[in-house]
C-alpha cells in the first residue's frame, strides 16, 4: 500500500467514525446505487432520455413582469454592463484568480495548477478530493456553476443587446455536449449540480423575450436531456447525516427552482413536493431559531439565506408556496444579520468562508451581505434599526417575482446584540458614537454537526473593528483542497485571538472538513450597563490535557474610554500557553516589550490604539511567516496577504489571569500619505 493510500484510507476511517449506523447504511446503499448506475454513464453524442413521451408543446411559463427590467437602479445596470463587457473580452475573476480565456472557456481546466481535471472517465470513479487527479477542485467547479451566464443573461435583459444572449447560448451549447450525464468531474457533488439548476433557471427567465431562449431551452434535445439529469441526479444522490449542511440546502432549493420552473417530467410534481419539504426541513435544522446558521460561518449563513429566498420565491410564484414557518426562519436569518454587521455593512467573519453565491444578477462583490438585505427589504420589509442599503438588480429583478411582501410576526423591536443559541454576542458602541467600536465575541458550540466541516478552532475568540477597520482581526479561510498546511493553519487555535494551551487546538482536526472531537464554549454571563457592556464564557476544549484545563474569558467594552479590556484565566495547574492577537491588513505595529503601538489608514483618515499585552508572556511580533506559518490575513478565498501577528509564550498559573487593555486614541481626518500614517493622529 502507498502513503497516499494509507493516508487515504486513514481520512475514511476516521470519516466513518463520526456517522451513525443508519448514514452508513445510506452511504452504503448510495454507494451500490453508483456501481449500478456506472452503466448509464452517458457518452458525448449518446441520448439518454426519450424525449417522446414529454408533452409536445413544452413552455417556459415562469417570466418576470414587463417592467422589471426597467425597474433596475441605473448605478446597478452600469455595473452588470461593466461587467459583462469584460466577460465578453474573455476577462473574469474567480476565487482571487483572473482568467482570460472565457470567450471559449475550457470546463475542465484548472487556471491554478494547469492540471485538466478528468472529462470522460464516470463520475463516481473520481477522487475529487485529490488535486492530483483533478487540480484545484474549487477553481474548476467554479466556473461550471454558470453564474457568469446569469450575469451575461441579466446584461442582455436590461440592454437587449443580442451579443449578451448569443454567447450565452454558445456557452450553454459547449457546456451541455461536453458534459454528459456522469461523465467528468461536474457530476461528482450535488451542491454544484443544485446551483447549476437555479443557473439555468434564471438564465432561461432572464433572456424570455429573446427569440432564441425556446430553441436554445424547451425546444432543444439536449437542453431537456440536461435539465433532466440534473434533477434525476439529485433526486435519487443527496447529502445526508453528517455531511446535510448548506449542501444539502444548494440541492433542495436547485431541486425545487428546477421542478417549478421545468414542470415538463413526468416525475416534476414529485421532485418539487419532495425538495420542498427537505428544504423546509433543513433550513430550520441548519439554522438557530435567531436566524444564526449553525455552522457558526458567517459567509455560509448569508449563503443559505439567498438559496432559501431563490427556492422560496420560486416555489410562491408557481402557486405552491413555503410554510410560513420557513418564511419566518429565513427572515430571521436576514434579520440576524443585519444585526450582525459592522458600520461598513460587513458582517463576521466567522469560520470557513468560499465566497459562494446562490445566483449572480449583479457586478460581483466581496461582500454579498448588502445586496441580501436590499432583498429581505424587497420581500419583508426594512425594520427601522437595520442599516441602509440601495436596490441593486438582484433584489429588484428577484422580489418582482412575487406580487407583494411577506408579512411575518414576531420580528425584533430593537437590534439585537447577545445571539444566545448561537453563542454569538457583540459588544459596540452606540449609533451615535462615531466611528464605531464593533467586537464579536465568540462563545458557541464549535459547529454544525458530528464533522462540524466549516468550523475553526476559535473558542472565545475576538474579533475587533474600528470604524470598520479590522484592528484584532479573524485571519479568515483561504484554501480547502490541496494545500493541507495552509489549510490546517487558517482554522486553527493559534490562528484566531484566543488562547492555545500545551501546543493543542481547542479542537480535534482529522482532515480538512473534519474535526473528531469538538471545543464547547457556554456563555456565562453578559450584561450591557450603558457606559459599559460585558461577556464571559469558557469552553471544555482543554479538558482532555494532563492536567485537564478550563479556559475563561472575560470581555468589557467601556463606551465611555472607548477602550477593551480582556482578562484570561487557565484552570487546572501550570501550563504552557501562546496566545495571539492577529492584525488586520490596515494596520501597523511597534512593539515595545508588553506595549504594542498600532497605527492604520483608510478612506482619508488614520488611527491608532495601544495594546497593553499580559506581561507575564514573552511577546513577539510576526508577519507573512511560513516556517512556521504566522501572520496572515485572506480577504478572500484564494487570496492571501501577510498581516502583523502578536504572539506571546509563557507558562500559566491557576488564580492569575492574562490581562490585556485595547485602547484606541481616535482618529485624524487628515489627508493620508502612501503608506502608514507617519505620526500618532491622536494621543
Amino acid at each position: 500500500m502507498s502513503a497516499l493510500q494509507f493516508s487515504q484510507l486513514g481520512w475514511y476511517t476516521r470519516r466513518a467514525s463520526r456517522m451513525s449506523p443508519a448514514e452508513m447504511a445510506w452511504r452504503g446503499r448510495d454507494k451500490a446505487l453508483q456501481a449500478v448506475w456506472s452503466g448509464r454513464q452517458v457518452s458525448r453524442g449518446q441520448t439518454a432520455i426519450d424525449v417522446s413521451v414529454l408533452p409536445g408543446d413544452l413552455r417556459f411559463a415562469a417570466v418576470l413582469p414587463g417592467k422589471a427590467a426597467a425597474c433596475v437602479p441605473q448605478a446597478a445596470r452600469a455595473g452588470v454592463l461593466a461587467s459583462a463587457d469584460r466577460l465578453m473580452q474573455g476577462e473574469w475573476e474567480m476565487l482571487s484568480v483572473v482568467r482570460t480565456d472565457l470567450v471559449q472557456p475550457d470546463w475542465f481546466r484548472d487556471p491554478v495548477t494547469g492540471k485538466r481535471a478528468p472529462s470522460d472517465s464516470y463520475a463516481f470513479r473520481i477522487n475529487h478530493r485529490s488535486e492530483e487527479a483533478t487540480g484545484n477542485i474549487k477553481q474548476v467547479w467554479e466556473l461550471s456553476r454558470l453564474q457568469h451566464l446569469t450575469l451575461l443573461a441579466t446584461a442582455w435583459f436590461v440592454s437587449h443587446d443580442e451579443s449578451y444572449a448569443r454567447r450565452v447560448a454558445d456557452h450553454l451549447d459547449s457546456w451541455w455536449r461536453e458534459n454528459p450525464f456522469l461523465s467528468g468531474v461536474h457530476w461528482t457533488n450535488g451542491i454544484e449540480i443544485g446551483i447549476r439548476l437555479i443557473s439555468l433557471t434564471w438564465i432561461r427567465r432572464l433572456l424570455a423575450d429573446w427569440p432564441g431562449a425556446p430553441g436554445l431551452f424547451e425546444h432543444n434535445e439536449l437542453a431537456i436531456r440536461q435539465i433532466w439529469w440534473h434533477q434525476k441526479y439529485l433526486a435519487t444522490f443527496r447529502s445526508r447525516g453528517s455531511s446535510a449542511n448548506n449542501h444539502v440546502i444548494a440541492e433542495a432549493a436547485g431541486q425545487l427552482v428546477a421542478s417549478c420552473a421545468f414542470p415538463w417530467f413526468p416525475a416534476s410534481d414529485l421532485w418539487r413536493k419532495t425538495s420542498a419539504r427537505l428544504l423546509e426541513r433543513e433550513l430550520l435544522r441548519n439554522t438557530f431559531p435567531s436566524g444564526v446558521g449553525r455552522e457558526l460561518a458567517s459567509d455560509y449563513q448569508c449563503f443559505i439565506a439567498e438559496l432559501g429566498m431563490l427556492a422560496a420565491v420560486e416555489a410562491s410564484a408557481a402557486g405552491c408556496s413555503l410554510s410560513a414557518r420557513a418564511w419566518q426562519r429565513l427572515c430571521a436569518t436576514i434579520d440576524s444579520g443585519a444585526a450582525l454587521l459592522d458600520e461598513r455593512l460587513r458582517p463576521p467573519r466567522q469560520g470557513d468562508g468560499d465566497d459562494g453565491r446562490g445566483l449572480l444578477l449583479d457586478m460581483p462583490a466581496a461582500n454579498r451581505w448588502p445586496s441580501m438585505l436590499a432583498l429581505g427589504e424587497a420581500l419583508f420589509g426594512r425594520l427601522d434599526w437595520w442599516p441602509r442599503t440601495q436596490p441593486d438588480a438582484g433584489s429588484t429583478i428577484i422580489s418582482a417575482m412575487l406580487a407583494e411582501a411577506v408579512k411575518v410576526a414576531g420580528r425584533p423591536a430593537e437590534r439585537p446584540w447577545h445571539f444566545e443559541d448561537a453563542g454569538t454576542t457583540l459588544l459596540r458602541t452606540r449609533g451615535n458614537d462615531d466611528p464605531e467600536i464593533w467586537c464579536r465575541c465568540d462563545g458557541g458550540p464549535h459547529g454544525f454537526l458530528k464533522i462540524a466541516a466549516h468550523a475553526h478552532a476559535d473558542a472565545l475568540s475576538v474579533e475587533v473593528r474600528y470604524g470598520g477597520v479590522d484592528i484584532l482581526a479573524d485571519p479568515g479561510t483561504y484554501c480547502y483542497h490541496g494545500q493541507r498546511a495552509w489549510r490546517s493553519y487558517f482554522r486553527s487555535t493559534v490562528a484566531h485571538n484566543t488562547v492555545e494551551v500545551d501546543g493543542q487546538n481547542q479542537s480535534s482536526e482529522g482532515g480538512p472538513f473534519l474535526w473528531l472531537r469538538h471545543a464547547n464554549a457556554t456563555v456565562i454571563d453578559v450584561q450591557d450597563i450603558g457606559d459599559a457592556v460585558e461577556w464571559s464564557a469558557e469552553h471544555d476544549g482543554y479538558l482532555v490535557l494532563h492536567p485537564a484545563a478550563w479556559h475563561r474569558r472575560c470581555v468589557r467594552l467601556d463606551r465611555a474610554s472607548r477602550s477593551i479590556d480582556i482578562a484570561d484565566e487557565i484552570s487546572g495547574g501550570s501550563h504552557a500557553v501562546r496566545m495571539a492577537y492577529h492584525l488586520g491588513p490596515d494596520v501597523t505595529a511597534e512593539l515595545d516589550g508588553t506595549r504594542a503601538t498600532l497605527r492604520w489608514a483608510r478612506d482619508q483618515a488614520c488611527g491608532a490604539a495601544r495594546l497593553e499585552l499580559p506581561n507575564s508572556l514573552r511577546w513577539s511580533l510576526h508577519r507573512g511567516e511560513t516556517d512556521p506559518i504566522l501572520g496572515w490575513y485572506s480577504e478572500g478565498f484564494g487570496h492571501r496577504s501577510p498581516a502583523f501577528t502578536l504572539l506571546g509564550h509563557g507558562r500559566t498559573e491557576p488564580g492569575e489571569p492574562l490581562s490585556t487593555r485595547l485602547e484606541f486614541l481616535g482618529v485624524s481626518s487628515a489627508v493620508v500619505r502612501a503608506g502608514p500614517c507617519p505620526r500618532l493622529c491622536a494621543q
